[in-house]
């Protein structure tokens, strides 16, 4: 099935030159980048690791950057200033934030622009797996290993071995290197 998956996607990868859609928007591709359906994907100006797959419905900003042989589900938002590690686990739905104070008005009034505030980065270390529907605040560190519950709002820092959910997100339990 997967030998499949891999053909079909080959041969629409000669249909549509996405590779080269998202190269002249400025996107940094690794090699075995598996895309199926790159007409319903936002890349633009971001790096992403070799052997990553990205399903559909996807946004990933200039700025963010994506390790090696993560899997980043359906309907799930990146923003400028999330770094990934290579490996982790990205559920559907999981959206990053990159600004404490989100405002749409700057302060004389006019819409705010890149220069009206500043991008507060986050990282997610290797390995680590996020669930779906879990909102990520900016500012945080997610540990290697670390697993985020579907649904949780992570508004501190995850350590590594760590299991995290709810609102906000209260350590559950740790578990060992093997995720045990």
């Amino acid at each position: 099935m997967k030998a499949l998956a891999r053909a079909l996607h080959a041969l629409a990868e000669k249909l549509v030159p996405w590779r080269e859609h998202f190269a002249a928007r400025g996107v940094k591709l690794g090699q075995d980048v598996f895309i199926p359906m790159p007409q319903l994907v936002n890349l633009y100006g971001c790096d992403i690791g070799q052997g990553t797959k990205i399903g559909p419905f996807v946004e990933i900003q200039k700025k963010a950057s994506v390790g090696r042989h993560c899997k980043i589900s359906s309907h799930t938002f990146i923003c400028e200033g999330v770094r990934i590690g290579d490996g982790v686990f990205i559920g559907h739905g999981v959206t990053f934030i990159n600004d404490k104070r989100p405002r749409a008005l700057a302060e004389d009034g006019s819409l705010q622009t890149e220069a009206d505030w500043k991008v507060v980065p986050t990282t997610v270390h290797d390995c680590a797996s996020i669930g779906s529907g879990a909102t990520i605040m900016c500012g945080v560190t997610i540990g290697r290993n670390a697993l985020v519950g579907a649904g949780a709002v992570v508004v501190r820092d995850v350590a590594e071995n760590t299991v995290v959910a709810g609102n906000p997100a209260r350590v559950m339990q740790t578990r060992d290197e093997r995720g045990s």
